[in-house]
């Protein structure tokens, strides 16, 4: 029975198109899709042919994803908690609207979650990256820490994975008050929202990420998503005719990182390599902002994946989405993490022996002999190739239009009693206003 599904991105295009990916799928089984999001990306989404919502209390625009990270408590409480009940008010306000089945949101908008539980409809939280939520036995995330070799290795991990929780119950009575004035019983610990949604969806390779010693019961690795964004332009190689000369993509962030010295240090460095290269600059960097050697052909945005089927190798960030497209085209990587996830993506790239990592602030004759590494020495190749074989059964098994509809078919049942429960609960309020 065909299925009316909700979906939710947050922040940048690099957020929105996993959420489209997902939302595609699930159109092709025959259900009914409609994107809430930022007004930024109506013309994306509408171009994706979704029905587009925009939010009307949540933030919007750098209000929504402040480029700033330099004080991240700061950032998580602005970005997160302090707009939980807007996200949850302008949710249940569209489920309202619209008969909705189940919600499809991503993992940072815990408002959502909590509105649509309040409403009573199910809801899965996608995580288009590695795991926010500790799990037992994996190097948490922004710890920098390997997969465990000894038990000291195991303590360290667990020691980082109990801080991390701890960081975020820092934010537990902004969750704890958004809760009650939802009528939700509270949590006990920030991170336990992830056992209150329908499912946990890790848009992430198995192969790819760490292993954990045990899952929750709710969560599933569904595979990366990975379709092309919709800005993405025409692609014309630059490449000079005759060349024989190795061939690099230069793949900058979709975010705003302040990333616009890297990118130059990483252009710079090229004029020293025997190489052709294309830098693609995405939304948030000018081309005309950048000074290019010879060699480095400059474009605000090209198809990932038809450029990847003619370069040698990749230099990158490490946003989840080019590195799993580098890994399905057999590309090893350089990866300068500039935040984010991308520095667990690029530990994870190093520790599978895809590529190298340097520092956002490395020199370029470090980027260089990283980049002429990657050139000289084939097993960063082959681990390559080997890693994206398995990404790509990954996506051809995704169980992720099977898990949302599994959902949606739950929901139904217990209605009657939610919708009881709510009832009961505006009784109340109308007693005590």
């Amino acid at each position: 029975m065909p299925c009316s599904f909700l979906l939710a991105p947050w922040g940048t295009s690099g957020n929105l198109s996993p959420i489209l990916t997902a939302g595609r799928r699930l159109r092709r089984n025959g259900h009914r899709v409609r994107v809430i999001a930022d007004p930024a990306m109506r013309e994306d989404v509408k171009a994706a042919n979704f029905e587009f919502v925009s939010w009307n209390r949540a933030p919007i625009g750098a209000d929504a994803d402040p480029a700033d990270m330099s004080d991240m408590k700061s950032w998580f409480q602005r970005v997160m908690f302090d707009p939980l009940l807007a996200y949850a008010a302008d949710i249940q306000d569209e489920v309202n609207r619209v008969p909705t089945d189940a919600v499809l949101s991503l993992d940072f908008l815990f408002g959502v979650a909590l509105g649509a539980e309040a409403a009573g409809i199910p809801v899965a939280m996608l995580l288009p990256h590695v795991s926010i939520r500790p799990l037992p036995g994996m190097p948490p995330v922004l710890s920098g820490l390997k997969p465990a070799e000894t038990p000291e290795d195991r303590a360290a991990i667990a020691a980082s994975a109990d801080e991390w929780s701890k960081f975020w119950d820092g934010f537990l009575p902004s969750v704890n008050k958004a809760c009650a004035r939802l009528g939700l019983p509270g949590l006990v610990h920030v991170l336990d929202l992830f056992d209150r949604v329908d499912r946990v969806l890790l848009a992430i390779s198995r192969a790819f990420d760490f292993e954990a010693d045990s899952f929750p019961d709710n969560l599933r690795y569904v595979g990366p998503l990975l379709d092309e964004p919709g800005w993405a332009k025409p692609w014309r190689a630059p490449w000079h005719a005759g060349s024989t000369r190795p061939r690099a993509l230069i793949a900058c962030s979709t975010g705003a990182q302040g990333q616009g010295d890297l990118v130059q240090r990483v252009v710079t460095a090229m004029g020293s390599v025997e190489i052709e290269a294309v830098v693609t600059t995405g939304p948030n960097l000018n081309v005309a902002d950048l000074r290019a050697p010879k060699n480095v052909h400059l474009l605000p945005s090209a198809p990932h994946d038809t450029v990847m089927k003619e370069v040698s190798l990749v230099v990158t960030q490490g946003g989840h989405g080019t590195v799993c497209r580098s890994l399905l085209n057999g590309l090893p990587m350089l990866v300068l993490p500039n935040g984010r996830d991308q520095n667990d993506n690029a530990l994870r790239v190093e520790v599978k022996g895809a590529g190298l990592q340097l520092p956002p602030t490395a020199p370029e004759a470090d980027i260089a002999a990283a980049v002429n590494r990657l050139i000289r020495e084939p097993h960063f190749r082959e681990n390559a190739r080997r890693l994206g074989d398995a990404i790509r059964a990954e996506i051809a098994s995704s169980s992720l239009v099977e898990e949302m509809e599994t959902i949606a078919a739950a929901g139904h049942r217990r209605k009657p009693v939610v919708q009881d429960r709510i009832q009961r609960r505006s009784l109340e309020e109308a007693d005590n206003p």
